[in-house]
């Protein structure tokens, strides 16, 4: 999982540098949110990544940052995307619903005395699921096309 967060978070943070101010300031101000967006969540995840495991707060620690990504999912999916981008604005949301999902999940997998395994593993699918549209929103916005694209788009 770690691999390929830090995949993503290094293609968005390539999305970032290779973005240029326009002469659109809407388009400007939308890669000033997406670069925001980016940088947020590679804190987030050298946070994560710095969690120290044998600590007796390394759980609450981890909750903690997920709660941050969701946070930041959510902002992202309320960004309003350019007009040439619109289409893309669908796939922000499932990925901000998924990223929920995801951390509600994680959080009930660690309640209680036991740690739920069933429940970690759909947290897991529902985490990546949200960065698999976040990949390919930056595709698009890259103006390519992915290639492994296997997810519909409902509206």
């Amino acid at each position: 999982m770690k691999n390929r967060f830090k995949a993503i978070v290094t293609a968005l943070i390539i999305f970032c540098f290779l973005t240029g101010c326009g002469a659109n300031p809407e388009l400007t101000q939308f890669r000033n949110e997406v670069d925001a967006f980016c940088t947020a969540i590679s804190e987030i995840d050298t946070s994560i990544n710095n969690v120290d495991a044998d600590s007796d707060y390394a759980i609450a620690e981890l909750l903690i940052y997920l709660k941050d990504l969701d946070a930041e999912f959510e902002v992202f999916a309320e960004l309003d995307f350019p007009e040439e981008f619109d289409y893309l604005e669908v796939l922000a949301d499932e990925a901000s619903e998924y990223m929920t999902t995801a951390v509600n999940s994680y959080q009930e997998a660690y309640e209680g005395d036991s740690y739920n395994e069933v429940t970690a593993e759909y947290a897991k699918e529902n985490y990546i699921r949200a960065y698999k549209r976040i990949q390919i929103i930056i595709s698009f916005l890259h103006g390519e096309e992915p290639d492994d694209v296997d997810l519909t788009i409902s509206e």
